[in-house]
C-alpha cells in the first residue's frame, strides 16, 4: 500500500499524505553525499512520499543546498517531487548578532531567489513564514506572495507555528487562501487540539502539516513516567495489531478530520518504510482517546 495523497481543494493542488523532513539531514551518520540523499529521495518516491520540506536554515542553512546537488545528479526527479520551504528566521553569525525575524519584502523576496537557486529547480511549490514575525507587516507580505507567484516563483504561500489569531491576520490581507499552517503536534504537545489551531484549519479547509509528530524521537527511547506511559499503550495497541509502535502513532494522526499531514524527520530509510505501512492499522474512535489519556495522564474533561 502506498502513501495516498492529499488534496488541498482551494488551492487545487495535491501532497502527499506523509512529508519527508530535511531538517536533520545534516546529521546523517551515513553521511550527506549525493548519493545517500537520493537513496532516501528515491525511498520515499517508492513508497508514494513525493513532498519534501525544507527551511533555509535548515543544517545552518546548507541543506537545501546538499539536497539541490543531489537532484543535480539525477535532474529528472524534479518533475515527480514536490518542495515546500520555509522563510524569515534570521540565525546569530558573522551577519547578525542576535537571532530575529525578518518577513520584509525584500528579505523573502532574496530568500525564495536563494532557496530557487540552492535547490537548482525553477519554482518552489509552497513557501511557508517559518514563525510569526512581531514586526511582520501582512499587507506588505501580501504584495510580495502576490508579486512572487506572477512571477512564477512560488505556487503557494502558508504559514508555519502561527497562533489562529496570527493565521486570521494575515489572511485578511492577503486575497488568495493561505496554503497550510506548519505547526508542533504530538501526544505530548497536544494543544493545537484545544486552541483553536486545527478548528480554524477545518474551518478554512486547509490541512495542517505537523513537525516533530514522534516528539523528537521520545517515542523510541522514552524517559519520563508519562513518556513510558504513551509507549505502553502504544505497545498495547500495536500488539493487537501485529505492528510497531511507530507505525500505530503515525496511525494516530490520521483521525482527525483536518487531515493533518506529519513530517517524516528520520534519516533512515528502513522508518520512512515503517512510517508509510501506518495506513494499514486503522484506529478506533476508542484506540484514539486510550492514546491521548495515556499521554496527557488524564482523561478528557
Amino acid at each position: 500500500m502506498k502513501v495516498p495523497q492529499i488534496e488541498f481543494p482551494k488551492h487545487k493542488f495535491f501532497i502527499s499524505r506523509l512529508v519527508y523532513g530535511i531538517w536533520r539531514l545534516h546529521e546523517d551518520k551515513e553521511g550527506t553525499s549525493p548519493e545517500r540523499i537520493l537513496e532516501k529521495i528515491e525511498t520515499c518516491l517508492s513508497l508514494g512520499i513525493d513532498t519534501f520540506d525544507h527551511a533555509d536554515i535548515y543544517g545552518n542553512f546548507e541543506n537545501e543546498e546538499l539536497f539541490g546537488r543531489a537532484l543535480a545528479k539525477l535532474p529528472s526527479l524534479k518533475s515527480k517531487i514536490k518542495i515546500i520551504t520555509k522563510t524569515g528566521i534570521q540565525i546569530p553569525g558573522s551577519k547578525f548578532p542576535a537571532k530575529h525575524y525578518n518577513t520584509s519584502k525584500e528579505h523573502i523576496r532574496y530568500s525564495v531567489e536563494r532557496s530557487l537557486r540552492k535547490l537548482q529547480v525553477d519554482k518552489l511549490d509552497v513557501v511557508l513564514i517559518h514563525r510569526p514575525d512581531p514586526l511582520m507587516d501582512p499587507y506588505e507580505l501580501a504584495d510580495v506572495f502576490e508579486v512572487l507567484t506572477r512571477e512564477g516563483k512560488v505556487n503557494h504561500f502558508g504559514v508555519s507555528n502561527f497562533t489562529p489569531s496570527q493565521f486570521r491576520m494575515l489572511q485578511s490581507a492577503y486575497q488568495k487562501p493561505l496554503f497550510t499552517n506548519q505547526v508542533e503536534f504530538h501526544p505530548f504537545h497536544t494543544e493545537p487540539l484545544f486552541d483553536g489551531t486545527f478548528d480554524q484549519a477545518l474551518e478554512h479547509k486547509i490541512h495542517p502539516m505537523i513537525w516533530s509528530p514522534t516528539g523528537g524521537g521520545r517515542i523510541f527511547s522514552p524517559k519520563s513516567e508519562r513518556e513510558m506511559a504513551l509507549v505502553s499503550k502504544l505497545k498495547e495497541i500495536a500488539t493487537r495489531y501485529e505492528c510497531s509502535v511507530d507505525q500505530i502513532l503515525y496511525s494516530w494522526f490520521l483521525n482527525h478530520p483536518a487531515g493533518l499531514v506529519p513530517i517524516l524527520g528520520t534519516n533512515d530509510p528502513n522508518r520512512i518504510q515503517s512510517a508509510a505501512e501506518c495506513f494499514s492499522y486503522p484506529l478506533t474512535r476508542v484506540e484514539w482517546f486510550s492514546i491521548l489519556e495515556a499521554a496527557r495522564g488524564k482523561e478528557v474533561a
